[in-house]
């Protein structure tokens, strides 16, 4: 859909959608008493298959947005406003991601808990960013066609290689490095292979602006979408045991033992076809400003469910304890209570970074008085010392 602004709001309604299923996943994930996990339910196993479905549809999307809004700009490479502002936005996930981990208390005790260096959503969506943008400015001065093909050639590698690699367990590198590669020490997401679905979502956003003026692009790119995403769920499995057959190397053997990567992103095409299809309806401006909230709902979610700084969150009183009549309405409440806090605080963030500017600026304001006033009653204590001390090496001297 192009407006005046460019804005794919379709892509904005993709990005609410995925950040409520991720906070009623991880509140029913959490609090649900795990015998009621039931995987001959077929509501649980409907509950189950479009959790799995989240995190790829969060970072396919996120790589769209960002890819998107940075090829979209006349300038090229560092010149590219987009660059400075993404390496900033990079740095700022990361530095929010270990945040989150920090436990006030620990610092009390002079303690950093392993908990702190584990890798999350947030770690691994601010390196993605960082990685678009060096393989961007790779191919910034080089033929139209190369950025795309590295997009997809960085995700075919990852999506391929990833039952050899997950074996690794890294342990040649620090944990603090090594969190971010593998999960034996708790991680609970991995840069490999989840950069895979960031540039492949760069890759579809390419697609979008390379053909966003062709008359035809929903026409084209639904049925695309669906018939790309059913083949991937559906037969590339088999696919990768027949080309096992024929080469005989062992990683197409492996693919099909546990294909999530592109059954998922097969999933994740699907769901692109669906927001594509409704993409007319779906300009509602509060679902979109849900889309431009994820961050800020993201952050309050885990404040509350899992208790970043104080360690007193819900997780903590009502840690798999629940029933589903208790965790359900608690869910769609959770979800609401997020978003509203959210909203608000995205209503008045202006206010909200002025109002935490200037109470930095008046500490150090009177930090800066404390020291200026000091130094005077420094001066004078530094001329009694010195005093002191040549009185001293006269009575030692004499």
């Amino acid at each position: 859909m192009k407006t005046q602004t460019n804005r794919l709001f379709f892509i904005d309604a993709m990005r609410a959608w995925a950040i409520l299923m991720m906070l009623q996943g991880h509140f029913i994930d959490g609090l649900l008493d795990p015998i009621y996990r039931d995987t001959e339910n077929a509501t649980f196993n409907v509950w189950l298959y479009f959790r799995g479905i989240t995190a790829p549809v969060f970072f396919t999307v996120s790589g769209f947005i960002f890819t998107y809004l940075l090829i979209r700009v006349p300038q090229k490479g560092f010149n590219n406003p987009r660059v400075a502002k993404g390496v900033r936005r990079g740095l700022q996930l990361l530095l929010i991601g270990y945040l989150l981990r920090l436990n006030v208390w620990g610092l009390f005790k002079g303690q950093v808990y392993n908990a702190f260096y584990l890798v999350d959503v947030l770690h691994c969506i601010g390196l993605s960013i960082l990685a678009l943008i060096g393989v961007y400015l790779l191919a910034s001065k080089r033929k139209p066609y190369l950025f795309p093909t590295l997009l997809l050639g960085i995700t075919l590698v990852l999506f391929l290689f990833e039952p050899l690699y997950k074996q690794w367990s890294f342990s040649f590198l620090p944990d603090v490095i090594a969190n971010y590669f593998t999960k034996t020490n708790g991680s609970v997401f991995t840069i490999f292979p989840w950069l895979g679905y960031a540039t492949i979502g760069g890759f579809v956003s390419v697609l979008f602006t390379r053909f966003k003026d062709f008359k035809y692009l929903y026409t084209v790119g639904i049925p695309l979408a669906t018939a790309v995403g059913y083949l991937l769920i559906y037969h590339s499995s088999s696919a990768f045991a027949s080309l096992y057959k024929i080469t005989g190397w062992e990683f197409f053997g492996l693919i099909p033992l546990n294909n999530y990567l592109f059954i998922r992103l097969g999933n994740v095409l699907i769901v692109f076809a669906v927001f594509m299809l409704l993409r007319k309806f779906l300009t509602n401006r509060t679902i979109l400003n849900i889309g431009a909230s994820t961050l800020s709902i993201y952050v309050i979610h885990f404040i509350i469910l899992y208790g970043s700084f104080t360690g007193l969150g819900l997780y903590r009183f009502f840690n798999h304890s629940l029933t589903p009549q208790t965790v359900i309405p608690g869910a769609v409440l959770f979800m609401v209570v997020c978003t509203y806090l959210a909203l608000k605080y995205h209503r008045h963030e202006v206010e909200i970074k002025s109002q935490i500017a200037w109470a930095m600026a008046s500490m150090k304001r009177q930090a800066i008085d404390v020291k200026e006033a000091s130094i005077p009653l420094l001066r004078e204590l530094s001329i009694r010392v010195r005093l002191i001390l040549r009185r001293f090496l006269r009575t030692v001297r004499g």
